[in-house]
């Protein structure tokens, strides 16, 4: 059965796409259930970190379901668009970092919900695809503009009018990935950069992710006020006292978002 699997272990969030029959493709109830899941571990106090991956040991996620297109018929494509969409501003949205752990099979929709992720880590086994030109589907707004945040225009229309598979060495090299890393050690390499990302200063990476997030949008409408207002409230929370005596008494910081 298809569906998206959330647990909590320790300071990490975990979000699982799981249909293995179908190399954990992404059914139309998963598309749904993903903002509201996200923003779950968004408001968990004790989560620090959430991380997107796919069920299994071989697949991240092949892409949408296209059995439930073709069944969806016209009438229902309008709305499955639009929760497409939502499902693709869900991580942005999100104050804390969303990391996407990324093996084996990664294409069509797994590589735009990898594109929404903020860092994208991934094995060396890992295989990258765009089909929508094959599908003659046309690729919403908000996915074209993150995989031109992510990897840059150039690689954006190649990956695009291409519609080629390509190895993780080469999506390290657009940059579309941060990190590639032996497939035994993905686990390991995922937890050991969760650790790290979870002992920082929450207030600190929300106030970065918001500004980080303001770039790609048109100058007209960023929202500087907010980000501003995110910095200040760095330099007078509790966390920012606590960071210094840390570092003044060369000990690790105990951050609790405040």
């Amino acid at each position: 059965m298809a569906k998206l699997i959330s647990k909590i272990e320790g300071a990490v969030g975990w979000v699982i796409f799981s249909n293995p029959t179908k190399f954990n493709a992404v059914s139309n109830d998963m598309w749904l259930a993903l903002p509201p899941m996200l923003a779950a571990l968004d408001a968990n106090p004790n989560v620090r970190v959430i991380v997107l991956t796919g069920d299994g040991d071989k697949n991240f996620i092949s892409g949408a379901d296209i059995s439930q297109l073709e069944a969806s018929g016209d009438a229902n494509q309008i709305d499955l668009t639009q929760a497409v969409i939502d499902a693709y501003k869900a991580p942005g949205l999100c104050s804390k970092p969303v990391v996407a752990k990324i093996r084996g099979i990664c294409m069509g929709g797994g590589l735009g919900i990898a594109a929404a992720c903020d860092v994208r880590l991934a094995s060396d086994d890992a295989v990258f695809r765009m089909p929508a030109a094959r599908l003659g589907a046309g690729y919403n707004f908000t996915g074209i503009a993150q995989f031109v945040h992510a990897a840059g225009a150039a690689n954006t229309a190649d990956i695009f009018f291409s519609a080629r598979k390509f190895d993780a060495a080469e999506a390290l090299r657009m940059g579309f990935v941060n990190r590639v890393v032996p497939t035994a050690d993905l686990d390991r390499e995922t937890e050991a950069y969760c650790e790290m990302v979870a002992q920082n200063a929450p207030l600190t990476m929300a106030a970065a992710k918001f500004a980080i997030r303001q770039t790609g949008v048109d100058s007209a409408a960023r929202d500087l006020a907010t980000t501003e207002k995110m910095i200040e409230a760095c330099f007078s929370s509790d966390d920012y006292r606590e960071g210094r005596e840390a570092f003044m008494q060369k000990r690790k910081a105990n951050f609790t978002g405040r």
